[in-house]
């Protein structure tokens, strides 16, 4: 049963810190302002992304695996009369965990969410997110309010924003490892969260943290931003550095990350970050988003030279302290066991041998483990999640991590209790076997709910998981290692550039009528934070690809060397022998009466890609000054609807509001370092737009901008209600008057636009 918005706003008020309760107020007003037409739809696309709210595929609720899930509605008129809008079907809310961590109530939370707001699934990302499908837009507002009451946030989850911040699970209790860089990962996190500096990118930002360099668990090779623990002795004594690496990237284009800094000093890394995002901002591609990732900046300039202009953007930034303060806080959140390091008990079940085998990292901690929770495709419901939550306070004080391998990893597990863990884990159905082997398999939402989905990723994921999971006893060691990732489409969300088998799907056509296929990508490297990148070698039907995958994994058993790697098996033989080998697999029969190849997994309709629709990834780019002119019409709203309610005070401060905000977008297109006092602002506003008649009307001349001045002298003055009628409809007039100052200055304002 779901609790109403109003209800909750209630119960938390007082609760949530007051930025982001208004921060969330604000978003539901935004909804309203869409919904009565009041907002352009692409500037609410970018709002609501930057909270998570993704509109998503809704192929008549049909899952991968055939069943169906409710048809859910908006109680709602479309605001764009138009297919394919969050008003016509229900959406996506991705929520952001930093670093993965979790506890036991926030575990409670989501499954709450999970059960009441979507179709049942809470589903792990390979960002260590947890993405809830088939929300209404309506209850989002709700959704993010409990979130944020058990310390969650959606805030810039999604559009052209830093995304979650992630970091290796077992950082802190890895054994290789040169320190934990959870409290630099957790600094980060929190420090760029609604930067003003990272607020003005053409695409996303995404960074990522490692403790050392021989593991793939951060992955940081592949991330806009990648971070490595290292030490060095320097006079005796041991110090710690962070390796910085910038630019890297999957996508349809897979870029590796340059080195930055070898090993920069742990105190720079939040200024330094401060330093590229600003660079990143003023100099990254705005208007071409196939070309507006850092890793194509820092392509085209050069590693020499991009560090160049971040070490002078880092000599003029003015002192923060929360460069360090973020860091020592971060540092006072330790972990610790809640059991003894007890020896485990001898006997078990060949199950639970088994799932030893695979499932279980020694910490460095002697007598702990970090035991992994498999979740096949990275699905889990409502009562797993309350169970693993009842699981993590039993065993452990509640020390929870999702991974990119969309799983779960407890940690601090005492060795003496892992027959009572595993127990534990089948009675709630999380007791798999395979983690990180051939049948932990990684896909990315594909055809299911992704609107660029072009092949059924899951679909074709869960046929891989049947098959090779009903012999998985017989496989040989060498095929127990490999790692299978599968992506919907081209931009590699299901990361098979770093797969030893990865697949993206594709489409051909075949007699006239179109058949789902997968490009098969082979050569990647998983390891060495996914150490180098594999290439698309042919297309294969999606209904081959099992067969496929059972071929290669043979003939690598039959033709490997000793101790050689799939990666260097396939280059040894080359690409043109396993191409040779599949060669019979490429071909479709043209027989239109034998429908196995013209349907996808998990799916007896005929394929199709008709309802490819645009991707939500980041949004379309909107420039600075349009996002903050769009605050400023909405805080103009907020203030009539205060003066609605006979609050004329707070509606002449509101309106106020928002012509100072108004007049400091204008401003920002020629000075970005503006400070936030109005009264800066509205004396910047007069040198730069009313001595030069920059924004005077070519009918009205400077009047509306005499309204700014005269509600900035008066602003100290309390309102009636009729100075704050007066006032809210003179905030209107001068914010229209700036949208027409900022279309007269033409296309060429996104160039001087600074971060």
């Amino acid at each position: 049963m779901k609790v109403s918005n109003a209800l909750w706003k209630d119960r938390l008020t007082g609760k949530l810190p007051d930025e982001l309760s208004r921060e969330i107020d604000i978003f539901e007003t935004q909804i309203l302002l869409r919904k009565q037409g009041k907002v352009e739809e692409r500037l609410f696309a970018e709002s609501r992304l930057r909270r998570g709210v993704y509109g998503q595929r809704y192929d008549n609720g049909q899952r991968h695996d055939g069943k169906q899930v409710q048809h859910l509605s908006y109680p709602m008129e479309n605001p764009t009369k138009g297919p394919h809008t969050l008003w016509d079907a229900p959406g996506m809310q991705r929520i952001k965990i930093p670093y993965g961590g979790l506890n036991a109530n926030q575990l409670e939370v989501l499954a709450d969410l999970t059960e009441e707001y979507s179709d049942g699934i809470a589903h792990i990302t390979t960002r260590q997110d947890v993405q809830l499908h088939f929300v209404h837009i309506e209850d989002t507002p709700t959704v993010m309010r409990r979130l944020a009451s058990a310390g969650i946030t959606t805030r810039e989850a999604c559009g052209n924003s830093v995304r979650n911040v992630t970091a290796c699970p077992y950082a802190g209790v890895c054994p290789d490892e040169a320190f934990d860089v959870t409290p630099y990962a957790r600094a980060l996190s929190r420090f760029l969260l609604g930067h003003p500096d990272c607020q003005d990118f053409g695409r996303k930002f995404k960074p990522a943290f490692s403790g050392c360099h021989q593991h793939a668990c951060g992955l940081v090779s592949m991330h806009d931003l990648g971070v490595v623990a290292e030490t060095r002795v320097v006079d005796g004594q041991e110090k710690r550095g962070l390796r910085l690496l910038v630019g890297g990237g999957l996508g349809s284009v897979a870029y590796q990350a340059k080195l930055f800094d070898e090993f920069l000093a742990p105190e720079e890394l939040l200024p330094i970050t401060q330093a590229i995002a600003r660079v990143f901002g003023r100099l990254g591609e705005k208007k071409n988003r196939n070309r507006a990732r850092i890793k194509f900046l820092v392509h085209e300039l050069g590693i020499a030279k991009f560090k160049e202009l971040v070490m002078e953007e880092r000599k003029i930034l003015p002192h923060d302290s929360r460069w360090t303060e973020y860091v020592t806080d971060a540092f006072k959140e330790a972990e610790y066991p809640l059991a003894p390091p007890n020896p485990m008990p001898e006997g078990g079940s060949e199950q639970f041998r088994q799932w030893l085998k695979t499932n279980i990292r020694p910490q460095k901690q002697d007598g702990y483990v970090v035991a992994t929770v498999t979740l096949p495709l990275g699905d889990v419901t409502p009562t797993q999640l309350r169970s693993l939550a009842d699981i993590a306070r039993r065993f452990t004080r509640e020390t929870v991590r999702t991974t990119v391998e969309q799983n779960f990893v407890i940690r601090w597990v005492s060795r003496g209790d892992l027959p009572s863990l595993f127990d534990a884990l089948e009675a709630a159905g999380l007791g798999q076997p395979g983690a990180g082997s051939i049948v932990d398999i990684v896909a990315c939402p594909g055809t299911d709910t992704c609107k660029l989905g072009i092949s059924s990723s899951r679909g074709l994921a869960a046929e891989l998981l049947t098959r090779l999971a009903a012999k998985s006893m017989q496989l040989d060691e060498a095929i127990q290692n490999l790692h299978i990732k599968i992506s919907g489409c081209f931009n590699s969300c299901g990361q098979h550039h770093v797969a030893d088998l990865g697949f993206y799907g594709v489409s051909r056509k075949v007699s006239g009528y179109a058949v789902p296929h997968f490009q098969v990508v082979l050569g990647g490297e998983w390891t060495n934070n996914a150490g180098s990148y594999g290439l698309p070698m042919v297309a294969i039907p999606s209904k081959n690809i099992p067969d496929l995958v059972e071929r290669i994994s043979e003939r690598y058993v039959m033709s490997r060397e000793k101790g050689e790697s799939f990666q260097q098996f396939v280059k040894r033989i080359g690409k043109a022998e396993v191409r040779t080998l599949v060669e019979d697999l490429v071909r479709v029969p043209t027989d239109r009466e034998d429908r196995f190849y013209f349907s996808d997994w998990g799916d007896p309709r005929e394929y199709s890609i008709d309802d490819i629709g645009v991707g939500e990834c980041a949004g379309e780019v909107v420039s600075s000054i349009e996002f903050d002119l769009a605050a400023a019409e909405r805080e103009v709203f907020e203030a009539q609807l205060l003066l609605e309610r006979g609050e004329a005070q707070k509606a002449g401060q509101t309106a106020y509001a928002s012509m100072v905000h108004a007049a400091k977008a204008l401003i920002k297109t020629e000075h970005w370092d503006i400070r936030d006092e109005p009264e800066d602002i509205v004396l910047e506003f007069r040198k730069r737009f009313y001595d030069t008649e920059k924004f005077f009307d070519p009918f009205a001349g400077g009047k509306f901008a005499q309204y700014l001045f005269v509600a900035h002298e008066k602003s100290g003055l309390p309102y009636s209600a009729e100075t704050a009628h007066h006032l809210v409809e003179e905030a209107q007039l001068f914010i229209e008057a700036s949208h027409s100052c900022y279309n007269r200055m033409g296309p060429q304002v996104t160039s001087v636009v600074k971060v």
